[in-house]
């Protein structure tokens, strides 16, 4: 059987050449092959891919990485659908790690794991670590949800189920999205702990922030899709939950000093410093370095606020979309 391997690429210049190098020298005795879409990049991503003559490239206007592992599921010769993400280095055992696992008939998704890339950014190094912590201590072999970082699925059942929900024009919920409506039907997800891609984690805390700022807003669509989800999968856990309450108490806390209704102490010392303190402690067990745990666990702290607020959009936003479609 042929194995596809799919990768969305936009803007990925700088890292995909890692990639497709990667992708060329699997220990994988079978056929398969690789599939770059180029989803509208304005750099010099299309001319990287032409240096590598054995991958197809598929070039669309930009309509988001859901869109864009559509099209290229849609000219995938394989029976077997891998995907990966363009600023993703696949290790050689990769694509064979993952297709072992498919001799059980009731396994329609095998997911693999992360290694870093750029372990030298302290930011990227939290991030790798709490991942890691979320994958070690929480994901069972059987877990409710994948990346679409890295992940492989009959195509036959990726069909049935009409791909990624193009909705999600960013990354932002869409591969939780799938593995939800795949669970739905029946279908099963094993968790092949050692098939590893290495991720190029982002270096800079304000885009990092963006990022979760977005995945917040997007998450409100999911759940609205999904509501039996609201409680976590087998990658978010009732910290998770948590968070949101918390964190939006603290800005009416810090509302309510601005107004004069309660005083400054009240707010700090009974809802801000024990949530900066619950951070920290995550971020410690997660990390076991103090140091590390400090700057990580600070970061983890305004993500929360980050992430409550792009939820807060989207529940406003799913509200906007059910008032214009039912005016009155």
């Amino acid at each position: 059987m042929i194995v596809s391997i799919i990768i969305p690429a936009y803007n990925a210049s700088a890292t995909i050449e890692r990639t497709l190098k990667a992708l060329s020298v699997q220990d994988f005795t079978q056929d398969y092959e690789v599939i770059v879409v180029n989803d509208g990049s304005t750099d010099r991503t299309a001319d990287v891919i032409r240096a590598f003559p054995h991958v197809k490239l598929i070039t669309q206007e930009n309509a988001g990485p859901a869109s864009a592992r559509n099209t290229g599921a849609k000219y995938a010769k394989g029976g077997l659908l891998c995907f990966t993400d363009a600023d993703c280095v696949p290790h050689p055992d990769w694509i064979a790690l993952l297709e072992k696992d498919f001799h059980r008939s009731d396994i329609a998704v095998v997911c693999g794991s992360y290694g870093i890339a750029n372990p030298e950014s302290p930011l990227s190094q939290g991030i790798h670590e709490e991942i890691m912590f979320r994958h070690h201590v929480l994901m069972p072999d059987f877990p409710k949800v994948f990346g679409s970082y890295n992940f492989c699925i009959k195509k036959d059942v990726f069909d049935s189920l009409g791909g990624f929900d193009t909705r999600y024009r960013s990354a932002s919920g869409e591969d939780n999205d799938l593995s939800y409506r795949l669970i739905a039907a029946g279908h099963k997800i094993f968790f092949e702990r050692k098939a590893l891609v290495d991720h190029y984690h982002t270096t800079s805390v304000v885009k990092y922030l963006k990022e979760q700022y977005r995945h917040g807003h997007w998450r409100m669509t999911m759940y609205a899709d999904h509501p039996q989800m609201l409680g976590g999968d087998s990658y978010t856990f009732w910290k998770d939950v948590l968070e949101v309450p918390w964190s939006l108490m603290c800005v009416l806390g810090c509302g309510m000093i601005a107004l004069g209704m309660v005083s400054t102490f009240a707010v700090i010392y009974f809802l801000i410093l024990p949530f900066w303190i619950f951070e920290i402690y995550f971020a410690h067990r997660m990390m076991k370095n103090y140091f590390e745990s400090l700057l990580y666990g600070n970061v983890m702290f305004f993500r929360a606020f980050a992430r409550s607020f792009g939820l807060s959009t989207g529940i406003l936003y799913i509200l906007w979309t059910k008032i214009k479609k039912n005016p009155k």
